[in-house]
């Protein structure tokens, strides 16, 4: 199986959704897609492009820089808090090579933390509750209050 998806999280979390897809590149598309179809029913205010292009950025980075000595998965979940959506994408790498750079015009790489930087209202990186790496990202008034 490539992918797996939870649509119903539990009533009592702040969670809207997961999913685990398999670190190829076809899962970035896969990533996109699902994000766009499973955030749909409860009507962000927020750019979801923009969520998606920031998930898109986040999701190649931890294919491309996840690390692990067996098989292993791209985990990425989304989170209502109050009014803001936090979506955070957990890979089996280590937190202390996560850092923004900045890039000369003619790097062909290194711009997709400093996409997150520009668009979300914050992210953060850190060790991941399932082991790993995890860098999240939030997107204020993404709700009405």
């Amino acid at each position: 199986m490539a992918y797996t998806i939870d649509r119903y999280p539990c009533e009592d979390s702040p969670r809207l959704g997961a999913m685990t897809l398999h670190p190829t590149p076809e899962s970035v598309p896969r990533a996109r897609r699902w994000f766009r179809k499973f955030i749909a029913p409860y009507n962000p205010a927020c750019s979801v492009e923009d969520c998606v292009l920031m998930i898109s950025e986040l999701v190649t980075n931890a294919i491309r820089y996840g690390q692990a000595d067996e098989p292993w998965q791209v985990r990425v979940e989304w989170f209502r808090e109050e009014t803001s959506l936090r979506v955070e994408v957990h890979n089996p790498g280590f937190p202390a090579n996560v850092r923004l750079r900045r890039p000369d015009a003619n790097d062909a790489h290194g711009r997709g933390l400093l996409l997150v930087d520009s668009i979300a209202e914050s992210w953060h990186s850190g060790p991941s509750r399932f082991g790993g790496t995890v860098v999240s990202f939030v997107v204020a008034d993404a709700w009405p209050s």
